[in-house]
């Protein structure tokens, strides 16, 4: 802001031409992260002054406009990202029934990457030592966690915490220390006790929040083979309150006994992904590849609030890229990050419902994205999404962009198996048996013959034993989700 003058639409992550219900909520957004009795981050305090100020002024009209008549014409906070939008179908049309149509939003630094400094990390590994982990499975994840200390840059903040029925603090978060010391710590853990998730979780949060900075990347990576029993519940409302804190967290699942559906659950209420880990081998790997992904951090959340429109249904989204998976659908969606080398790519599936077809054009989607750029603790100017879309009489014959065609092929196989686990969750095992046969014609196509196989394998035993076999439900499902990763983002 010109003459020293603070910029208080800035301080609350907010354009312009807010409204008085986004002021509120950015404000009640900024207070839970800030306030001191929550947050004691050093400069954490200035900034939540700056966003009570911000608020005293803005959610006061005659205020509101005495302050806007200050700022200069047409300013515009310099923006960080660049963003696209397309869409499936150029048009809308007159119809008695409701009509589909995608839409998919990029955005991306920029800033060249040679430019970005890469952020220094605040990591807490949550280690699950239950019985089940004795033998192959300890010794790797020892090796592994013992790589991760070893890769710690200067900066970088790495606390280790193992869980069973009950958490251990093995290296407390740190920068700095005996390394050797630290990595005999990690090779001391023995497997005993039960599984208890939240155990770890708990622990992990006390450790990130110990050392928490905007300006890091501040992130939990919980790794287990079990499930949880009883504290499902807590341990969804604990990543729910890492969320508000913009913590992430990564589950990964080894084995076959774990609940991938509660680890889904948990990681994309921070905006994370799970993983699976099929053999005990590509821990350390699948560990490695997750730190090195973190480190290349653009802006560690992409927060998306909708405004709903009548007749207007989000029946789908699916994060493309960087690590694909569906999101949670709802007023406020966290998108998932942006990679310095790498954009966030989303895929919005709408029906269009007969009564939102009253004029000429339909708003299709309302949304502000606040995005938080991990060098800016600021962040950037965020995105106002009014997408709007003609309604005409007949459907023109403009072929869809080839960025939508590209990622509605690479999403088909994934969406398949999807409709497999839906129908058989519904007791329609002979449907999701056939759809598990469709996949597997369509993997042939595609060369994919030993998971084309996989699927075949579990359509007869679904159809026969009317359940999942042991680990052909999670082998399914990850492995057309990582084709996606396979693939070289959403071709142009």
């Amino acid at each position: 802001m010109k003459n020293g003058q603070p910029n208080l639409y800035a301080a609350l992550n907010l354009p312009r031409d807010a409204t008085p219900e986004e002021i509120r909520r950015a404000y009640h957004e900024a207070a839970q992260k800030l306030h001191p009795d929550k947050n004691q981050a050093p400069g954490e305090t200035e900034m939540f002054l700056e966003v009570q100020q911000a608020y005293e002024v803005l959610s006061n009209p005659t205020r509101r406009a005495q302050y806007d008549a200050t700022l200069p014409p047409e300013e515009e906070i310099p923006s960080l990202v660049l963003h696209e939008v397309y869409f499936s179908r150029p048009n809308l049309v007159w119809l008695t029934e409701p009509q589909m149509i995608y839409l998919l939003l990029q955005i991306s630094p920029r800033t060249n990457r040679d430019e970005i400094a890469a952020p220094p990390l605040n990591l807490s590994l949550v280690l699950d030592r239950s019985t089940s982990m004795q033998g192959e499975k300890m010794d790797v994840v020892k090796s592994a966690a013992a790589q991760l200390l070893r890769g710690m840059r200067d900066g970088d903040i790495l606390s280790v915490i193992t869980f069973s029925d009950r958490a251990e603090v093995v290296i407390p978060a740190t920068s700095y220390g005996d390394r050797r010391k630290m990595e005999s710590n990690i090779h001391k853990m023995q497997p005993s006790g039960s599984t208890e998730i939240f155990q770890g979780l708990e622990a992990g949060m006390r450790e990130v929040q110990r050392n928490f900075d905007r300006r890091r990347v501040n992130h939990i990576i919980l790794l287990t083979d079990g499930q949880t029993y009883g504290d499902e519940q807590a341990c969804l409302n604990l990543a729910a309150e890492a969320a508000v804190q913009n913590i992430g967290i990564t589950g990964m699942g080894i084995g076959a006994d774990w609940n991938d559906i509660f680890l889904d659950a948990l990681a994309s209420r921070t905006g994370g992904s799970s993983a699976y880990i099929s053999k005990p081998g590509d821990i350390e790997r699948i560990l490695v590849e997750k730190f090195r992904s973190l480190a290349n951090t653009f802006a560690d959340e992409v927060l998306m609030e909708m405004i709903p429109t009548e007749g207007i249904d989000l029946k789908y989204a699916f994060r493309m890229q960087p690590e694909p998976g569906p999101l949670s659908i709802g007023e406020t969606m966290k998108l998932g990050t942006i990679l310095q080398d790498e954009p966030l790519c989303v895929l919005f599936e709408f029906v269009v419902q007969p009564s939102a077809l009253q004029g000429s054009s339909v708003v299709l989607m309302n949304s502000l994205v606040k995005i938080a750029v991990t060098s800016h603790p600021h962040g950037t100017a965020p995105i106002r999404l009014r997408l709007v879309r003609e309604v005409q009489t007949e459907a023109t014959d403009e072929p869809p962009p080839t960025k939508i065609l590209s990622a509605l092929s690479q999403l088909t196989l994934y969406r398949m198996q999807e409709r497999a686990h839906e129908e058989a969750q519904a007791g329609r095992y002979d449907e999701a048996s056939r759809a598990l046969k469709d996949l597997a014609t369509n993997l042939l196509s595609q060369g994919e013959h030993g998971l084309a196989h996989t699927a075949l394998l579990e359509a007869d035993y679904l159809g026969r034993m009317h359940e999942w076999s042991a680990d052909g439900g999670k082998e399914i499902k990850y492995s057309t989700r990582a084709l996606l990763s396979s693939t070289k983002g959403i071709k142009t």
